[in-house]
């Protein structure tokens, strides 16, 4: 595939702006697994800290793919 220097900037912000989504997502989720362990629902609680996880797995990919697309 040939090297596409556009593609690459386009490419790489529109992961940013997933990765910007994603990080407001994982704070939104923090906030209600917050208030789901002061209402005594922890096995909830417990599904959306592995939910985080799975943003920030994730978030760290994104990153990395941002950075490699930027390299270009």
């Amino acid at each position: 595939m040939p090297y596409d220097s556009d593609s690459n900037i386009a490419t790489a912000d529109v992961l940013t702006l997933l990765l910007h989504n994603q990080h407001a997502l994982g704070a939104a989720i923090e906030e209600v697994t917050k208030w789901l362990s002061e209402n005594g629902v922890e096995n909830v609680a417990d599904s959306a800290r592995v939910a985080m996880e799975t943003l920030d797995t994730n978030a760290k990919a994104i990153t990395d793919a941002i950075i490699r697309l930027r390299q270009f």
